[in-house]
């Protein structure tokens, strides 16, 4: 007794003796926490106020410092390491049913004859469609360790009784660079979704598949990019620029300033370069737009880009859990700060876009305007550039404002183009998949009809969407609601390749940076 006694006090005058080297905010967190635990009228969940108070910790002190649970860490990793194992499909949700848009070639959902049209109304005996499931707990269902067994049940069309198939979960790659082909026998194009694991291989790829098919130049679209790891964007910067050129810098309070050099041996160093950006295009994608234009390596083409250039450093708690803390800003070769303000205004940043829509910017732009103290200069021609948030394109593309009616706008914020879409095509996969031999003839003979518009019409009525314009609004909307429903079937049809030439033909950024990049005298263009 008497030697427990004396362990206690040892080990009680050691947390004295620690508690006393702790700075006084992190003593104030532990006896706050002490105290609730201890003395609150109620039972506490102390893991929920423990990540309550994290979130708001990190929230006093910018955007992007976050905080993911395990399982939201999970799925993050997933998503930025290229690949995870399920049963590769890609599907969309209907009136609370999943609907299989497609199967992943080759993959174990085609291997046991799932079909595009096919309804998944069963996971493992356990109904997920009418009961209003969270499309991630759908998710979650669906996925699992490679080689691990999951039993679903289909209701097909045509056959009277639910379909049962035993799928073996496997490796499914998801590309973000999912699309590159010819536009002509000389221009390329390349489309990057984000900036993963796996980005860099996937962009050599399609960069050595297009040089074999005689490319001479390049259209790289980051429309909606909303970045990721920095080393990709890098490594592809390094495909297009001289060697030992500075393609971005970070700095910051305990991290020293940290350059990132082209590696040289690139695929591409010669040959016109157009970058496509637009307001939502971010981080990784402001760092190779910016390196792009500080080099004048090639011409940026659309509308200011969003403005996130803060570091984030990952820290593992024990749980699984995760912070991603800011630690640097990231810097172009000039010396431009990607990151916009945020002044501690959360709310006021999240809403920065719509902002940036109701002052004119993505209209107009006359309507942005930079103070001299942001502006400097490209390190070959001596171009003015800007900081002070985002990378500003070379060559401006407006939002066309007058394409959309409000009813339009108000269709797509409600889904209800999106939802008539999918009702369409789950009644009509098999006769268009017969009527039309590929996507081109497709995109040159089907048209709207009075039935895809009624059903379009119907789900209005049951998201409530209003016609404030009456008749007169209606028939200005048709047109590009039309052409919307059009292009929304020939995706889930077709793969995304296939769809994003047709697509383009329409999408005013492609064709000004098509415009610019197959130009003889392109570096006219860039001393503009």
């Amino acid at each position: 007794m008497k030697r427990l006694f004396i362990i206690i006090a040892v080990l009680s005058f050691t947390f004295i003796a620690k508690a006393q080297e702790m700075p006084e905010h992190i003593l104030k967190l532990m006896y706050t926490s002490n105290i609730i635990s201890r003395f609150y009228v109620d039972e506490t969940d102390n893991d929920k106020i423990t990540e309550t108070g994290i979130k708001a910790m990190l929230k006093e002190l910018d955007p992007h410092s976050t905080y993911t649970d395990p399982k939201e860490t999970k799925a993050l990793l997933e998503q930025m390491q290229g690949s995870f194992s399920g049963i590769g499909i890609q599907f969309n949700v209907v009136s609370d049913t999943l609907y299989v848009i497609q199967t992943t070639k080759n993959g174990p959902s085609e291997r046991v004859g799932l079909l595009a049209g096919d309804k998944i109304v069963t996971v493992n005996d356990t109904v997920i469609a009418g009961v209003k499931m969270e499309r991630a707990d759908i998710m979650s269902r669906l996925r699992g360790a490679k080689g691990s067994n999951v039993k679903i049940g289909v209701v097909r069309k045509g056959i009277d009784r639910i379909l049962e198939f035993n799928i073996v979960r496997d490796d499914i790659s998801t590309e973000t660079v999912d699309v590159a082909y010819m536009i002509d026998k000389n221009n390329g194009y390349i489309r990057i979704t984000s900036f993963g694991a796996k980005t860099h291989e996937e962009f050599a790829t399609k960069l050595d598949s297009l040089k074999a098919l005689g490319m001479k130049n390049l259209i790289i679209d980051l429309e909606g990019n909303g970045g990721g790891y920095l080393s990709a964007a890098v490594e592809i910067a390094s495909e297009l620029i001289d060697e030992n050129k500075l393609v971005v810098y970070t700095e910051g309070k305990s991290n020293p300033r940290t350059d990132y050099l082209s590696r040289g041996n690139g695929k591409f160093l010669k040959g016109n370069v157009v970058v496509i950006v637009d307001e939502t295009s971010a981080s990784a994608a402001e760092i190779l737009s910016g390196a792009i234009q500080d080099w004048d390596r090639g011409l940026v083409v659309g509308r200011r880009s969003f403005g996130k250039g803060l570091v984030q450093r990952p820290f593992n708690l024990p749980d699984g859990s995760m912070i991603r803390l800011t630690v640097a800003r990231y810097y172009t070769p000039t010396g431009r700060c990607i990151q916009k303000p945020y002044d501690n205004d959360s709310i006021k940043y999240e809403q920065d876009l719509m902002q940036r829509y109701n002052s004119g910017e993505l209209t107009s732009a006359d309507s942005i305007h930079f103070p001299d103290s942001h502006k400097t200069y490209t390190k070959r021609l001596g171009r003015p550039v800007y900081g002070g948030g985002g990378i500003m394109p070379d060559y401006f593309v407006p939002l066309d404002t007058l394409k959309y009616t409000k009813y339009h706008r108000a269709l797509a914020a409600k889904g209800s183009i999106v939802q008539a879409s999918l009702k369409y095509l789950d009644a009509n996969r098999e006769n268009i998949t017969k009527e039309y031999k590929d996507i081109y003839d497709f995109d040159n003979r089907f048209e709207v009809d009075e039935a895809f518009i009624k059903i379009l019409n119907e789900q209005s009525l049951q998201d409530k969407v209003k016609l404030e314009g009456g008749e007169e609004e209606y028939q200005k909307s048709l047109p590009e609601i039309k052409t919307q429903l059009k292009h929304l079937i020939a995706r889930d049809i077709w793969d995304m390749e296939e769809f994003m030439q047709i697509y383009n033909r329409t999408n005013d950024m492609f064709l000004k940076a098509y415009e610019l990049v197959k130009e003889k005298k392109f570096e006219k263009l860039m001393q503009k």
